[in-house]
């Protein structure tokens, strides 16, 4: 049994906690408002996570403190740099390991199957900031001071995930209306669980010799927002679903007005092409073979119709 620090209760930090508690581990699940799944072995505290005096304390005798806090995109710029400073000031203070959650981002635009050997090269604001974030704890690591790793995923599907495929072009699907979406619906895109990202956080904790380095989440076969929209529609019981390509004018024009869209602009290059990672080499080091597309999709609209009891998430949307 051992004690883990968990900071932030969004979907990964969520499934990370209940993993942990449910192998037998003691997790301190840190929140500024103390919120989180309630359930034996995970105590749920509230904390500004950012202040390194605050947090530190917290994360005595750890064993590791898995970094999964989540934030708008508007904040990542302010609120990141902060967050990294104070978990690598807390890993340093109390031995424990210091494992992030970062995605794919800082690898800027690729071509084919992206792998961990690729280098940082962002060209969006918000790749240099997830570039910036790994180099600063990488450089702690290098010099002797903590121990870390990173986890990389590709945009989620599981409880709670939240994505431009979730936000956009779900709701729209299960509702039975036009889904608009920002890219090109029919390039293969990589969808990474949820679950899996905590599987793969656990596992590193218990591999002092996987540190040092970022490590893809264990993803399946990509498939096109096209084909995950249809299978969307199929199994929330909704009509055949209708995909079109939003155009570039529409989307600048929400921009002026909503902040996530003005966000999403700077990220097209990922839904124009390919965006596809290679997670063979987790897969082949801790044994995790990742979550079907299928089942992680069901547990994402599972989870929505949890969200209002006693309607599905077909009629919550259209009504």
């Amino acid at each position: 049994m051992s004690l883990h620090v968990v900071i932030g209760a969004g979907p990964v930090g969520s499934a990370t906690a209940q993993l942990l508690a449910a192998r037998g581990d003691d997790v301190r699940l840190l929140t500024r408002s103390g919120s989180g799944p309630e359930r034996p072995r995970i105590t749920r505290i509230p904390v500004d996570a950012a202040d390194a005096a605050a947090l530190a304390p917290h994360c005595a005798q750890a064993t590791a403190i898995h970094q999964c806090a989540g934030l708008p995109y508007a904040r990542w710029a302010a609120g990141f740099p902060p967050l990294i400073r104070a978990a690598i000031g807390a890993a340093e203070a109390s031995g424990a390991v210091l494992l992030t959650v970062g995605n794919l981002y800082g690898y800027g635009q690729f071509d084919g199957p992206v792998d961990e050997s690729r280098p940082s090269r962002p060209i969006a604001a918000k790749g240099r900031v997830r570039a910036d974030l790994w180099n600063e704890a990488l450089s702690a690591h290098q010099e002797g001071r903590i121990r870390t790793a990173e986890v990389r995923g590709s945009d989620y599907l599981g409880a709670g995930a939240n994505s431009t495929f979730t936000a956009v072009v779900l709701p729209a699907v299960v509702a039975g209306k036009v889904a608009m979406f920002p890219g090109d619906p029919d390039v293969p895109h990589s969808w990474t669980a949820v679950d899996d990202v905590a599987r793969t956080l656990v596992a590193l904790a218990d591999d002092e010799a996987a540190l040092g380095r970022p490590w893809h989440v264990p993803t399946p076969a990509p498939m096109s927002v096209r084909s995950l929209a249809a299978l969307t529609a199929t199994l929330a019981g909704a009509p055949p679903a209708r995909v079109r390509r939003m155009p570039s004018a529409l989307l600048w024009t929400a921009g002026l007005v909503n902040a996530d869209a003005r966000e999403i602009r700077e990220l097209r290059y990922q839904f124009d092409r390919p965006f596809v990672l290679n997670s063979s080499a987790a897969t082949e080091r801790f044994g995790i073979e990742p979550t079907p597309t299928r089942l992680a999709l069901e547990a994402t609209l599972r989870a929505m119709d949890a969200d209002q009891p006693g309607r599905s998430t077909r009629d919550r949307l259209i009504g």
